[in-house]
């Protein structure tokens, strides 16, 4: 028979100080073989973190910023073609440029200018009859001109 003793009540040789009801939230481990817990240094993280960041964006813009000056690096050779297509379709030129020959561009004393078969190097003892040599290009497929050289101007 098991006898019931309503009048002691049981004492926990425990000190209170030392025990918990929910040893779940202690920030430490709460028995001999629990893991070690260490608080994190949650500035330290944060700094790391920023900094991190910091970095990462600063390659993304350096990499933007090469990739928009290699753009506009290739409109101003476009531009320039342009401009030296113009030039030579209002030359002089006593025949019709084949596309993918390499022509060479003068300028006379009255600023007219004068695409030439003849390399400035081609002229002999007399030299060119043109006051300016301006380029030597190449008449592309869609009718523009690729600078292969540029005179001094």
């Amino acid at each position: 028979m098991i006898e019931e003793n309503n009048n002691e009540d049981f004492i926990n040789p425990i000190d209170k100080d030392k025990i918990t009801e929910n040893p779940h939230t202690l920030p430490y481990a709460h028995t001999v073989g629990g893991a070690v817990i260490k608080p994190i240094d949650k500035g330290r993280v944060k700094g790391l973190a920023v900094e991190a960041m910091h970095k990462q964006t600063s390659m993304q813009l350096e990499q933007i910023k090469k990739q928009m000056e290699l753009l506009a690096e290739q409109a101003r050779k476009i531009q320039k073609r342009v401009e030296v297509s113009e030039i030579i379709y209002h030359a002089e030129m006593g025949f019709k440029p084949l596309i993918g020959h390499t022509y060479h561009l003068y300028q006379k004393a009255d600023e007219t200018a004068v695409l030439s078969m003849v390399a400035p190097n081609e002229w002999g003892r007399t030299g060119s009859p043109f006051n300016d040599y301006l380029a030597t290009v190449e008449l592309l497929a869609d009718h523009t001109w690729n600078i292969l050289e540029e005179g001094e101007q």
